[in-house]
Formats: structure tokens, sequence, C-alpha cells
């Protein structure tokens, strides 16, 4: 990988392309009646995945760039499932039919700070008003330092076969400096537990560019995860933006890798890991080769949503809770971002949509072209235009940022056939942007692009 090129692009605030357009242009003018009406319009074979936002955590860690908030109280958090199981009711009702569920996915905040008899009852709302495939990937993402035994088995009853655990990094320095102290045996436990319910689909999040965070650092806790031998991990550059989210005031900016010592940790964590026998994909992942994540992406079919990358074929994605986002064939839609008013319209009996997006033409025809991108590191811009009716010749035109890229040599162009180079697929958001006809260079709302 080359460092020039780190140091060239590497400062750039770019988008993660978990959607296009991104979040930051949704807009008011998309409701909660033009949800009901996008929820009346799915077509009759369409089947959905879920997404459940559980926006709550014991402590804040520093570096969280979540949407959730401390949790003392257990009241709190029953009051909210009881919300998520009316907004359950209350979509399933919208769509007047009981259509077919394909992924199930709990985030937030903390999804098992629930107590487990509530969790149980969610999923069983969610099979009540849906149509849960015996073969539905249901996973949940996990604080090893909060998990109970109870809490795995009724995850185990409840079907779950994945779970994510957050690790961030093994080294007590950084994790004191990020409020989030969790020792290796603790995880270690976690792992045993989950594998010993039959719950053996194991993913482990690692962060890079946190504060003290070192090359030996990220290896040591590489090593250490190995130990524990899971199928997938997901490897992510720390966004520091205290602007948006005030705890990160709390990490002290003068103990920040600078951006070409966050390019060599990325590449060290990203060897080591290829080097133990996992395939990179995309941006941030890495998978056994024998992954149903590795296999989509060798077949050409791996896809990207707000949770990542996925093997989720669906078009359809419904999400519950306060913040979740949306995605529907006709655009996106999110909830209110505020606990109280989210908890409100639903109370009310309405849908909890704050804003949403409506997708144009172009809009359909860059979003692939940047998914492409996004998950295979090419893009056969002949091809994916011809299917939208559009001319590559024009797109290409358009995207004036591609002629640095270019000439850089960190993208190669056959014809109409796009390629991002081998050693700088570091920088496959930049290639991405290129596309994107939203992004304001001006606005920093997202985090760097190494």
């Amino acid at each position: 990988m080359r460092t020039d090129l780190a140091a060239s692009y590497g400062e750039e605030r770019l988008p993660r392309y978990t959607s296009y357009p991104t979040a930051p242009h949704f807009s008011p003018a998309i409701g909660a009646d033009t949800y009901a009406r996008w929820l009346s319009e799915l077509p009759a074979g369409a089947s959905a995945s879920l997404y459940l936002h559980v926006p709550f955590c014991r402590e804040m860690c520093w570096y969280c760039g979540c949407h959730t908030q401390i949790a003392r109280r257990d009241g709190l958090i029953a009051a909210y499932q009881r919300t998520l199981r009316s907004e359950i009711v209350r979509v399933a009702e919208t769509i007047g039919r009981r259509i077919k569920v394909e992924h199930i996915h709990f985030g937030g905040g903390t999804p098992t700070i629930m107590a487990p008899e509530a969790f149980a009852e969610l999923m069983a709302a969610m099979r009540h008003a849906f149509f849960v495939l015996p073969s539905a990937e249901i996973a949940v993402e996990i604080d090893p330092r909060t998990l109970t035994a109870e809490m795995v088995e009724a995850m185990r009853l409840s079907g779950v076969n994945r779970a994510s655990l957050g690790v961030q990094s093994f080294d007590p320095v950084v994790q004191r400096a990020i409020n989030r102290v969790q020792s290796f045996e603790q995880t270690a436990s976690v792992v045993d537990m989950l594998r010993s319910a039959g719950i053996n689909g194991i993913n482990f999040d690692l962060i890079y560019g946190l504060p003290h965070q070192t090359v030996a650092s990220c290896l040591d806790t590489v090593r250490r995860s190995l130990e524990l031998a899971p199928d997938r991990f997901s490897v992510f550059g720390y966004a520091h933006v205290p602007s948006f989210k005030k705890h990160q005031r709390m990490i002290n900016e003068n103990h920040l890798p600078d951006g070409l010592a966050r390019h060599d940790q990325a590449c060290a964590i990203a060897n080591a890991l290829k080097e133990a026998g996992y395939v990179q994909i995309g941006l941030d992942h890495f998978a056994r080769p024998d992954d149903a994540m590795a296999v989509a992406f060798k077949e050409g079919t791996l896809r990207r949503n707000f949770q990542g990358y996925t093997t989720d074929q669906g078009e359809v994605l419904l999400g519950f809770g306060a913040s979740a986002i949306g995605h529907l064939p006709q655009g996106y839609v999110q909830n209110q971002v505020q606990i109280g008013a989210y908890a409100q319209s639903i109370a009310n009996g309405h849908l909890a949509t704050a804003k949403g997006y409506g997708l144009t033409d172009d809009d359909r025809l860059r979003a692939d072209i940047i998914e492409r991108i996004m998950c295979e590191f090419s893009a056969d811009l002949g091809d994916i235009c011809a299917r939208h009716g559009a001319e590559a010749g024009a797109m290409l035109q358009s995207a004036s940022r591609l002629k640095s890229l270019i000439s850089d040599g960190v993208v190669r162009l056959d014809g109409e056939r796009l390629a991002v180079a081998s050693d700088s697929r570091f920088l496959v958001r930049s290639v991405a942007a290129a596309f994107d006809a939203h992004l304001d260079p001006v606005k920093q709302l997202h985090s760097r692009a190494v």
C-alpha cells in the first residue's frame, strides 16, 4: 500500500457509503404518511430484512458514534421494548400482509441490555407479524462485559445464529483512554458461552486510530483475537467527530494517531488477518474462506447496507426503534432520533418516521455504481448504465474527481470498466465519492478516508 496516497487522500472526510444518498441528505419532507404509502405499495413477492435499534448502554464508550444513551433503570428499557413491539405491529398492519423475512439484526447501543424474557417476547412478536424463514440469519451485537448466561439461553431459544462482539482493542492503555476496559478473559468466556449454545457465527469488531494505539498494539489485539477463531472481523477506523458526539471530547486529541499512522495500523491489521487465512472483503471486513460472506464476495453477490457488508439480497430493510433507518424501493426513511419523540409517535398510533429521501433514477444508477465499487473494487460502468438506460460516457464525464485518481494510479479505466488498483484499495471510499452527486467537500460530516 502506498503511503504517498495515504498522505494525499487520507485526510478527506468521506462517507462510508452504507447508503446512497447518505443520511445527511435525508429531509423532513419524507414523513410518516409517505412511509405508510411506500409500505402499502410493496410488491406481493417482496421479502424484507429487519433492523432493530436498542439505544441503551450501561456506560458510555468515549469513541462511540452510535445513537445511544446510558440507562441505569431497567424500567426505561422495558418501556422501550414495549414500544418496539407496538411499532412492529403497526408496520406489519400497514403492509397489510405477512411478508417473508430473511435477515434480522439487533443493533445499538447494547441490544442484550434487555431482560432475557423481553428479548424472547420481541422475537416472538416479529415471528407473529412476519414470516421469518427457517433459514433466516438472526444477528445480535454484543458487549461481552455485560452478557449473561440467561440472555445467551434466550438468544438460543429465539433462533439467534450470529453474534457480533465489540472488542476494539485488548490494549489496557487504549481501553482506559476510551472508557472501555474489557479483558481478554471476559471476551473468551462469552465466545465459549455462545458456541456452547450453538450460536456459532461469531464476528469481532476491531478499531484502529484510537488514542495511544500503535501498530504493535493493533497486532497484539489481532493475535489474541485469532486465539478465539471468529468467523469474521470488521475493522473500522475511529471517526473523531466531537462536534457531533460530545462524549468524544473526553478523548485527548493529542493522543490520536495521524493519517499516516492510521494507514500503517490498518495495513498491519489487514496483512495479519490475511496471513492467518482470512479473505479481505471490501473496505473493512475479513472472513474465513468458507464463510457465506467470503463466498458472496467471490461470486460478486456481496451487498452493502446500514450494517456494512452483507449477504442480504433483499431490496427492503425495515428499521425499528429510535433513529433506525429503513430502505424500500422508493427510498429511505429514518425514525425520530430522540427516544421520547419516537415513543410518543408510536403511542399516538402513528409511524415514527421523521425524515427520509425519495430516490430518483439518477440516484439509483449512482447507488449501483457506488455499491459495486465498495463491494468489488471495480464496476462495469457500461453494463450498469445500460441496465438503467444511461450512457457510461456521460457518467464518466460527470465524475470529475476521477481524473486525479486515474493520474495518481489509484484507478484504472479499461474502456468502460473501472478498477481500483490493488495497492490503493484502502482509498475505495475516495473512488466511490467520485460518483457522489450530492457530496459537499466543504462540510466535515464524515470520518477520514484512511
